[in-house]
């Protein structure tokens, strides 16, 4: 898909959009700063895109604005996500919708073992994944479970956080910067974990600054430029074209 052709797309959705997961017209404003500049967008379920740009393009903002964790002085667009209007609702109300965000800081609790972590997450219905299921999936969580969660390493405690999202009723995975300030042997293993998730069809957007490791794991790829969308197209496409990676990526 062409540039040009992208950015009229969503200069102009298309009404009644009947995509999983819809984003339309988001303006989000956070102190006098115009963060999130009209963005739009359409995730087909069971599908991985990858929201890339450079620091300070908008993609937190928008991730954020999505969950509605950190509601802007002012938003306006909609958001929604298999029909349910997610734009009017507190973070609370958007998680019970199926609306997880695994953040930059993970937000692991202290205090608490890696199993009271996962339980935490399961108090309000709707619940998710078992605890037997994530420790299958989550081998090394299992052989840690009585052990503080704080205390884990950099790369448990991305697992932690992912497998904390999956004990929730789970419809759209948000992942905000996974392997920030991990080891390259460690973003290996994240990388196979979120294979895993690819594999199990979750719906999920990933923003990451290893755009090589997001590309390669997504099926499609959005890039924010000052806080508006200037490319939605295959992520094979922005890994075979290095003119637009050194445009808007800086790689």
């Amino acid at each position: 898909m062409s540039e040009a052709a992208t950015i009229d797309d969503h200069r102009n959705p298309a009404a009644g959009s009947s995509a999983y997961f819809s984003v339309r017209n988001v303006h989000a404003y956070y102190g006098e700063s115009y963060i999130v500049q009209g963005v739009s967008f359409d995730v087909a379920e069971n599908e991985i895109v990858a929201l890339l740009g450079r620091n300070g393009a908008g993609k937190t903002s928008t991730l954020r604005a999505i969950a509605r964790t950190e509601q802007p002085a002012i938003m306006q667009g909609e958001i929604w996500l298999n029909g349910v209007a997610i734009h009017p609702m507190k973070s609370f109300e958007a998680a019970r919708q199926g609306i997880q965000l695994v953040p930059e800081d993970r937000r692991i609790i202290a205090g608490l073992t890696v199993e009271e972590n996962l339980l935490l997450s399961q108090v309000a219905k709707p619940l998710g994944w078992s605890l037997e299921r994530i420790y299958g999936h989550f081998p090394r969580l299992a052989e840690r479970k009585q052990q503080e969660a704080v205390t884990l390493s950099g790369g448990e405690q991305q697992m932690l956080a992912v497998a904390r999202a999956l004990a929730r009723d789970l419809k759209l995975l948000l992942l905000d910067e996974p392997y920030e300030g991990l080891a390259p042997t460690i973003v290996r293993e994240i990388e196979k974990i979120l294979m895993e998730v690819k594999e199990l069809g979750i719906t999920t957007v990933i923003v990451e600054q290893n755009a090589i490791a997001a590309l390669n794991l997504a099926d499609r790829a959005l890039i924010l430029d000052m806080g508006e969308i200037v490319f939605d197209g295959a992520a094979k496409e922005v890994l075979e074209d290095a003119d637009l990676r050194h445009r808007y990526l800086a790689i």
